[in-house]
Formats: C-alpha cells, structure tokens, sequence
C-alpha cells in the first residue's frame, strides 16, 4: 500500500520542495521521497543516524532532472512512523528487511526497473546499502559512497580511546538514555561543529535537520542505532555487516565514487584507507576542511562530481 500525500505538518523546509510518499508495510508507514524522471535510472540514497532525507535535498535537486531520485526515511527517523520498542526491533535486519520491502513495491508497483541501480550511501546507509545489494547481485552498477563503513572498524574490536568515554556513556548508561531521549542531545550536537560539521549551519538548516522530532518516539531511533553499532562477533547486528563486507566484493569492478570529509571525528582518514584498499579502482574526492556531514560542509565541490560521475 503507498501513497502521495502533502509533506508532514504540512510545511516546506528550506531546499526541500518535494512531495512526500508514503509505503506502509506491517502496518507501519515509511516515508519516501520519489523525485525526477520516472522512467530514468534511479539513485538509491540512504541516510544513517541521526539524519533523514533532508540530507540529500541539494543532491536530489542537481540529480532529478536525468534521474529517478529514492530518498527513504528509517522507521523512527524522518518523517516515517515512530514505533515503540516492543513493536520494532530496530536492527540492522530489520533495515535491511524494510529496504526490501520498499524497493520491492517500487519495481512491482511504480515500473522501477531491476537493475541499473546507483546506491549512495552515509553513515548507517553503507551497511544497510550493501546488506541490501548483496542480496540482489546485479542490481546495482554503481555505488557512491559519503562517510560511512560496509566492513567490520578497521581500528579494532576496541572503541578508539578518544570515542571511548561518549560511547560508553550514550551507549550504556541511564545518563546516554536520558541525553538521548529526554534532550535529544545526540542529533543536536551533530548538527553544530566539530562534531557533525565544520562549518556552522544556518538556523533554518540545522531546525530543518532536527524538525521531524516529535518527542521521544523519534529519538528511540537515534539511540538504538548507536546501540546497534557492530563492534564484534557478540553483537547481534555483526553477520549482517560480514554479509555486506561480502557483497563490497562485488564493487571491484564497477564504477565507484568516494566523497569524504576529512575531518569526521568517527570515520576518519583509517575507515577512507580501508575503503581505497577494498575499492582501488574508486574515484575518491577528499575534503580535508569537511566534516561528517561532507554534503553540508562541501555541497559546492561533493554535488558537482556526482552529478559528473553519474553522467560518465
């Protein structure tokens, strides 16, 4: 079942003049965005935590004019439904699963062809994009990738000394559960520099990211998929990330695109090396002055090499 229906709350943001679509499957509502040729190839793009679909709003507008652009909200995220704990698992299957079901309804039911897919991927959308390519080998041609990982941290099972302490802390602890839930504290600070940009967002930018919270339903969100980070075989999520590391495999030969920010406090210049030794033929594009957020800090330069990629 799907819809087109006025955007949520009925308000435009900033750079985002788009229509909002709606997929309901086991009877939760995922938001998506659908926009640009219908019959041209589609560009799958897939935000992590703590964002949403505003994310690719500059990426979206360069791009729909040649492409089919699919921009998806998480359960819990955007403008999707936020279900409560014991009615979603909010795991890296289970976003796999939902990706599935989406994609699955857009080629039955929306004419998207199946295959002649490009995947872009940030933060959680790496393994979530890859666990979900792995199972349809072929589908996708070409991958462009923004600070994010599909392998297990190159650093280590151990957290890097200096994530440590704030990883323990929101993980963990009744003090994170409260920052995130009660304050909302997680999304917040990556919307101000250094910690999810470098440069300062303007106002209406940084409301827009953090406009769909409506309360502690959306930030359950945000603190289970910090939960749900893989840091070894104990954790629940961590076949499914040796899952999409396999399917990375299949991206040797096919075209690649690297954008990354230099100066992300968690992918840092070790997790870009990884990614240049697993993909060596990629196209890499480096912004040492960018931060987490690269298409906020380095639209300018990020947007039109994608745009050029894709073209190529």
């Amino acid at each position: 079942m799907s819809g087109h229906l006025r955007p949520g709350g009925g308000t435009r943001l900033p750079g985002y003049p788009f229509d909002s679509r709606w997929f309901v499957h086991d009877g939760l509502r995922r938001h998506y965005l659908d926009e640009g040729d219908p019959a041209g190839a589609p560009v799958l793009m897939l935000h992590g935590n703590p964002s949403w679909s505003y994310l690719w709003r500059r990426l979206i507008t360069a791009l729909r004019g040649e492409h089919r652009c699919v921009a998806p909200d998480h359960l819990g995220m955007g403008r999707s439904d936020k279900p409560a704990q014991d009615r979603y698992p909010f795991t890296l299957a289970s976003r796999v699963d939902d990706l599935d079901a989406l994609t699955d309804h857009l080629i039955a039911e929306r004419a998207a062809p199946e295959r002649g897919w490009t995947l872009v991927v940030h933060d959680w959308g790496g393994p979530i994009g890859l666990a979900w390519a792995a199972r349809h080998p072929g589908r996708v041609t070409r991958l462009v990738v923004l600070n994010s990982a599909a392998f297990p941290n190159p650093h280590g099972p151990r957290v890097r000394p200096a994530l440590r302490l704030p990883f323990w802390l929101l993980r963990e602890t009744r003090l994170g559960e409260r920052l995130f839930l009660r304050h909302h504290a997680f999304a917040r600070l990556a919307t101000l520099p250094p910690f999810g940009v470098r440069g300062r967002l303007p106002g209406e930018v940084r409301a827009a990211f953090l406009a769909p919270d409506d309360g502690q339903g959306h930030r359950v969100a945000v603190r289970r998929f910090v939960q749900d980070i893989p840091l070894g075989p104990a954790d629940p999520s961590w076949p499914l990330l040796l899952r999409a590391e396999e399917g990375l495999g299949a991206f040797a030969d096919r075209p690649v695109l690297i954008g990354w920010g230099l100066r992300d406090p968690v992918f840092d210049p070790v997790m870009l090396r990884e990614w240049r030794h697993r993909l060596p033929r990629a196209q890499v594009h480096v912004y040492p002055r960018a931060g987490h957020y690269v298409l906020e800090d380095a639209h300018d330069r990020l947007v039109p090499a994608i745009t050029a990629f894709l073209r190529g």
